[in-house]
């Protein structure tokens, strides 16, 4: 089993210090800084230290790009990418982190932000170990995400050149260091908007074109077509889901009980391992809410209008597992003693955009668990095995 000189009490100090600092997707100025500082105390020149301007390409509000670090090598060999992001949902805002044992915990108010400070403390911890032990090392380019949870935006919006050239990359954003995620979902988001006629609800509802009835019959006919929720057809398989139903300006649908419902708006989503899968999954969708709309008439034989749109969210991607970033990366695994174990997922991550993008991208985890919930925990010796995969994975040959 190979020994990696990791300090152990360093390596946690930066995990706690990262968990404590608030970044919310949208909001990582502040960890943005102090993954930055973390790098330049443990040696690492400013001069090497960057944002990119993403942040100005991306279509929500977002405080800063990027973080982009760039390496020398100490030996020669291809340049290497590490990534994480640095956001979180919005349910760890306020996150509390303590210590219990093996494991990081909240006071179980809020999510924790192991996905993915895990992930940013791994690369920290890495290239405190390289620097401090003078490991030889190719070159190598550390990115680390904004907006990742909200839409992959920061991977997706990064301008290739960026990243030095490098011709693979490893992504710590999952739980097991011995598991290589190298394939995901692709997403394509849909929204509709049913425009009805409103009308007292009591004195005349046959008047009224109700736009919550159409929206209802149209997911409910959806759903007995076989395309909301778990998606299984002969010709392909994947999931869906109608996450927001409700009216204008994120606000409620509809004004009151006694007047019928003249608007609503229903975004959603369809994810598959096949792009065009998602589509027919979609398109699914948009023929249930044609049906539904002429299922529902007024006293006058009027319609609601139904306006439907879709676009692609990211592209689904997979690996071969004889590629050589998969068996670069399953080297390092059993470099550790460990059983690497290949797995796809139906969650999308930075590395749809970073496959995208050309950069053969495998994921291994370092600890996160239960992640986007309140009982989200950090498996500290699980993060530790995450460090050590690291530390192989910058100097293997």
């Amino acid at each position: 089993m190979k020994d990696v000189p990791l300090d152990v009490s360093a390596a946690e100090a930066h995990l706690m210090n990262f968990l404590t600092v608030e970044g919310i997707t949208g909001e990582e100025r502040a960890i943005g800084e102090a993954v930055a500082a973390a790098l330049q105390r443990v040696g690492v020149p400013a001069a090497a230290i960057r944002f990119d301007n993403v942040h100005t390409k991306i279509p929500l509000p977002t405080q800063t790009g990027n973080l982009i670090v760039e390496l020398p090598g100490t030996r020669k060999g291809d340049r290497l990418l590490f990534s994480s992001h640095l956001d979180t949902v919005a349910l760890c805002a306020g996150a509390k982190p303590m210590r219990r044992g093996d494991r990081i915990v909240t006071d179980g108010s809020t999510a924790l932000g192991g996905d993915a400070r895990t992930g940013c403390a791994v690369i920290v911890a890495m290239v405190e170990t390289l620097l401090k032990h003078r490991l030889p090392h190719p070159p190598l380019t550390l990115l680390f995400t904004v907006r990742e949870e909200s839409g992959l935006h920061g991977a997706r919006e990064l301008d290739p050149k960026d990243l030095g050239g490098a011709r693979m990359c490893f992504n710590v954003d999952t739980t097991h260091a011995n598991m290589l995620l190298i394939g995901a979902v692709g997403q394509e988001n849909w929204e509709v908007e049913i425009k009805g006629k409103a009308s007292h609800a009591g004195v005349a509802p046959e008047k009224g074109i109700s736009a919550t009835l159409v929206g209802s019959i149209a997911l409910a006919e959806a759903h007995r077509a076989g395309w909301f929720g778990k998606v299984t057809k002969p010709e392909g398989a994947g999931t869906s889901n109608a996450g927001v139903f409700g009216g204008k300006d994120r606000k409620a649908a509809g004004d009151a009980t006694n007047v019928v419902t003249d608007y609503v708006h229903i975004t959603g989503e369809a994810r598959s391992h096949d792009a065009a899968f998602a589509g027919k999954i979609v398109a699914g969708y948009r023929d249930a809410f044609m049906q539904a709309r002429g299922a529902v008439k007024n006293s006058d034989g009027e319609m609601a209008e139904v306006t439907f749109d879709s676009k692609p969210s990211y592209p689904p991607f997979h690996l071969d597992e004889k590629s050589p970033a998969v068996q670069f990366a399953q080297r390092a695994v059993e470099s550790l003693g460990m059983t690497p174990e290949v797995i796809r997922s139906n969650g999308g991550l930075d590395a749809n955009w970073l496959v995208q993008h050309g950069l053969p991208t495998v994921t291994f985890g370092s600890g996160q668990a239960e992640v986007h919930t309140v009982n989200e925990y950090v498996d500290v010796p699980e993060y530790l095995k995450g460090c050590r995969l690291a530390v192989v994975l910058a100097t293997q040959e």
